[in-house]
């Protein structure tokens, strides 16, 4: 069964382009006073209560809330983006609340926009139109997506400024006209306007007035040197529910008369069932129902653990397809052999990389690295609460992507977009897993679409809840994928031309491009399809790509006999970004200095999601594995909004790429996923957690990401300082395929 993602229409897309539309229109986060009432409703909001713009509200008692159309996964952005608003604002912080904006497309975001235009590409005078052109293409499409760190970079910017910058003028206008005055005779602080005769009303007392006015879609934004809110540690919204217990995530999810399911899912992928026997489990105590869908089976009872227990005791018959002649060496061999047989398609090309190579004498340097599936291992396992009446459903659950799992949701459940809730709960971890649609490909259908699926056969609300076991074995995993890289190395020991045959083109399109000045490249990826489903894993194409590059480079610094970060630096004179940060980490970690005997460095670099990392991992070789020591980052992401959750996103990131770096590899065996659980798909221990210092450069440069940037890089990091302490080069995660005891020869593995 085939469900496919609601696509925009071309008049959508033809508005994104500019190529529609009468006359400067508003940005849909200050919108008109239609939209505005209907982001009232969808809030919920209180006779007294003004919506300025869609996303602020303003009650009399000049409480300012902000709807924020993004899921917060723990890296801080409901109160990063209510700071960004309330700045613009002239907000009294103490005076400021923030929610979760409600999954009504009142409340569609424009993540989709920033990875489409750079703002830079828009005149001033169009920006209304272009921020209007994306809000309907989101609309159309049915986003409220949080992922590609895209909240702060995207929506903070581009929306909650522009929306804070809005309120305060309409605030400001509504009191001239209050005093009769000139506007610029009135001042707007602390969520008080003063006139010129010393008159003030609060903002909750002009809220009313003000929300007559149409928001203007280029307020004048502040200057970072004024900031009051922006740049400061302030209190998260989310902490204090997680610490007193009382936040709720999807898994936390209760509903009267709700039952449980728990599902037997083929182990075999793109298996179908044939035929099973359900007389023995439906003679459980509390079981209910057996309900068959197109991957497995589930059963129906009262209590998760009874569903669990009568789900493994089913006697079911698939059918395997022929799938299960797949493994991990059978993909690795189709990769390796498609690389160099297989079509391929243009990423990069540019001067003439096939001359060079074709040179006579010319000296070229080789190969291979690979990187296996990963699993995203969330804390909180796969869940969603569905009931389905009367042609209606309400749906519980945490998402990525609210608006898309009620679209998806209707689409599944065969009924109107309008006829869906979604109760939005919190994420107990997403890092891409938690998208209605796994990347967009509708032949890999969710845990959502089976929890839709089963509810339709059950007369009450239905909780399926993901064993850990389902949670590892039907992910929709980073996929595994082979580089195959070349340099024809020139008589200054730097390369003349880069050459990089890759399977699969992921997001985003420009991870496998280097930052280095090469004159000739040719970087091609070729397309390899498997029935292993695949998706949005943290940081995306960048943790695969960074540590070919980034441990390729190493490889020609250390062949020319050259200091890795000297290097380095010498191929980006043109790159002052990766420049700053990498002399900026090199220079904390104390690169070049004496180290504890037995310990080394190792470093590396990388622009994702706007901004640019740089990682220096100090590690010692501990019963022939890796121990890292120190992990020193130094990151340019233009503006830091909160400072201490930019540093905790950094930390984490790293953490969360160490884990992968040693340990992580999801291994297909007959067509089935080895691994089960975190006994043997193992995460970084705390007792390993090394000391991380996170520095930031103070950059001009437009804002980027933060929840992603951090992550792909330490890999490679560890990988180049591994090499230097052992002089084995690592070209296959996770370091514990690896006996690292001994110590090689310089270059012992410097070619393939």
């Amino acid at each position: 069964m085939a469900f496919e993602m609601k696509k925009p229409s071309r008049r959508q897309f033809l508005i994104a382009s500019g190529l529609v539309g009468g006359g400067l229109m508003l940005g849909y986060a200050l919108s008109g006073p239609s939209r505005r009432e209907r982001a009232g409703s969808a809030a919920g909001a209180k006779d007294g209560e003004a919506m300025v713009t869609t996303w602020l509200k303003i009650s009399p008692d000049n409480i300012v809330t902000v709807y924020v159309p993004h899921a917060d996964m723990g890296q801080g952005v409901i109160t990063a983006l209510a700071m960004m608003a309330a700045e613009e604002m002239e907000a009294d912080w103490s005076l400021v609340r923030a929610e979760r904006a409600p999954a009504d497309l009142a409340f569609a975001n424009e993540a989709l926009r920033g990875f489409f235009l750079d703002d830079k590409s828009v005149p001033g005078m169009l920006k209304g139109v272009n921020q209007y052109a994306w809000y309907k293409v989101a609309e159309g499409m049915s986003l409220q997506i949080t992922g590609g760190s895209s909240s702060v970079r995207y929506t903070g910017q581009a929306g909650m400024r522009v929306s804070g910058a809005a309120a305060k003028e309409m605030l400001v206008k509504a009191a001239a006209a209050r005093w009769n005055c000139a506007q610029s005779d009135c001042t707007a602080a602390m969520s008080t306007v003063t006139g010129p005769n010393g008159q003030s009303a609060t903002y909750g007392e002009l809220a009313a007035e003000a929300a007559d006015y149409s928001p203007s879609a280029n307020p004048k934004l502040k200057s970072r040197k004024d900031y009051t809110i922006v740049g400061t540690p302030k209190p998260r919204f989310d902490i204090p529910g997680k610490v007193d217990g009382s936040a709720k995530y999807g898994v936390d999810a209760q509903v009267p008369g709700m039952f449980h399911a728990a599902v037997r899912l083929a182990p075999v992928f793109g298996s179908t069932v044939v035929s099973y026997d359900a007389s023995e489990v439906l003679r459980r105590r509390g079981v209910k129902q057996v309900v068959e869908f197109p991957a497995g089976v589930a059963v129906i009872a009262d209590n998760f653990w009874r569903a669990k227990e009568a789900a493994l005791a089913l006697d079911v018959v698939f059918d395997t397809k022929g799938n299960e002649a797949t493994s991990s060496d059978t993909i690795f061999a189709a990769q390796a052999d498609a690389i160099v047989n297989g079509e391929s398609e243009e990423d990069v090309e540019m001067g003439d990389a096939a001359a060079a190579f074709a040179e006579d004498g010319a000296e070229i340097v080789a190969a291979q690295y690979r990187v296996p599936y990963l699993a995203h291992a969330c804390m909180e396992p796969m869940n969603c609460t569905v009931w389905l009446r009367d042609g209606k459903a309400d749906v519980w659950v945490g998402s990525q992507d609210a608006l898309g799992t009620r679209a998806r949701v209707a689409d599944v459940a065969g009924i109107g977009f309008d006829n869906v809730t979604v109760h939005s709960l919190l994420l107990g971890g997403g890092f891409g897993r938690r998208i209605p649609v796994r990347a967009g490909r509708s032949e890999f259908p969710s845990e959502i679409d089976w929890a839709v699926m089963i509810a339709r056969e059950v007369d009450a609300p239905v909780k399926l809840v993901y064993t850990r076991e389902d949670d590892i074995q039907h992910d929709a995993y980073r996929p595994a994928v082979t580089s195959h890289l070349r340099a024809v190395i020139g008589p200054d020991g730097y390369p003349a031309a880069w050459e990089n045959r890759y399977v699969y083109k992921d997001d985003p399109e420009e991870a496998a491009h280097i930052p280095y000045a090469v004159p000739d490249q040719s970087i091609r990826v070729v397309e390899l399809p498997t029935e292993i489903p695949r998706g949005p894993w943290r940081s995306v194409a960048h943790t695969q790509h960074t540590f070919f590059s980034e441990s390729f480079i190493d490889e020609l610094a250390h062949r020319a006999g050259a200091d890795p970060l000297g290097y380095r630096l010498a191929l980006l004179k043109d790159q002052p970004r990766h420049s700053a940060v990498l002399k900026l980490a090199a220079e904390k970690a104390g690169w070049g200095k004496p180290l504890p005997e037995g310990h080394y460095h190792g470093l590396a670099v990388q622009q994702s999601f706007g901004s640019v990392v740089a990682e220096v991992a100090e590690i010692s070789i501990v019963d022939g594995s890796p121990r890292i020591h120190r992990v020193v980052a130094a990151v340019d992401c233009g503006e830091v909004i909160h400072p201490d959750t930019a540093a905790q996103q950094v930390e984490s990131g790293i953490i969360y790429g160490l884990t992968a770096a040693l340990y992580g590899e999801i291994s297909i065996e007959g067509g089935a996923v080895v691994q089960t659980n975190f006994t043997d798909y193992e995460m970084l221990h705390l007792s390993e957690t090394p000391e991380i210092e996170v520095h930031f450069v103070d950059s001009d440069a437009p804002i980027g990401g933060l929840g992603e940037p951090a992550t792909p890089v330490v890999s490679a990091a560890v990988a180049n300082a591994v090499y230097a302490a052992t002089g084995n080069r690592v070209r296959q995660l996770p370091f514990k395929l690896h006996d690292l005891s001994s110590v090689s020869g310089k270059f012992a593995q410097a070619a393939d």
